[in-house]
């Protein structure tokens, strides 16, 4: 036990180093978010200083990822971060992204059966989905449609919407969500 625990903590250095570069930010950049110095960011991501949680929740915060994820972080060498889909109330969700404050990207899948009644709610922000399979029932203001696989939808969250599955199958999408109202332009407009 107490080899596995050192190990996921040798792990940590360089799992920091990736996500920081997978991020593209400097070392300066990160300690501006943080408040943690450009010294003891170095000496984590190189394993000279081991981490701590005071010095772990920031960095989880500022990376957009859990301090789960931050310590059970791939073998050394391993760029890939490992994602973990999450399960509630039959709908799956697949983080595809992990910029905080940017646009998020999620694959979802809603079983059949699950979110029959529409409920529409509304928050910030700015929504892109696109139906890989399966049925997607939108209800979006005073509209009610069905989209199909490669059908897509984009619009403001500020507009009551609630979206399920249309029949007795289940659905799988794509969605972008933007909580600054960034817009995902998925065609060309036309000339004037």
């Amino acid at each position: 036990m107490t080899s596995d625990f050192g190990a996921a903590l040798d792990a940590v250095g360089p799992h920091l180093r990736a996500l920081r570069k997978q991020r593209d930010i400097t070392l300066t950049e990160l300690a501006n978010q943080t408040g943690i110095s450009v010294s003891t960011l170095s000496r984590l991501e190189s394993g000279d200083r081991k981490p701590t949680l005071e010095l772990l929740l920031p960095l989880a915060k500022a990376h957009g990822v859990t301090l789960d994820e931050l310590v059970d972080a791939p073998p050394t060498g391993d760029p890939r971060i490992h994602l973990r889909p999450t399960t509630r109330n039959g709908i799956t969700m697949l983080p595809l992204t992990r910029r905080a404050g940017g646009i998020q990207a999620y694959k979802m899948v809603i079983a059949a059966g699950a979110r029959t009644e529409p409920d529409p709610r509304v928050h910030e922000g700015y929504e892109w989905l696109y139906v890989l399979n399966g049925r997607l029932r939108l209800v979006l203001g005073d509209h009610d449609v069905v989209l199909t696989p490669g059908e897509a939808a984009e619009f403001d969250t500020h507009v009551p919407h609630w979206f399920g599955p249309a029949g007795e199958e289940s659905v799988e999408f794509l969605s972008l969500f933007g909580k600054q109202g960034e817009r995902a332009h998925v065609r060309a407009r036309p000339r004037a």
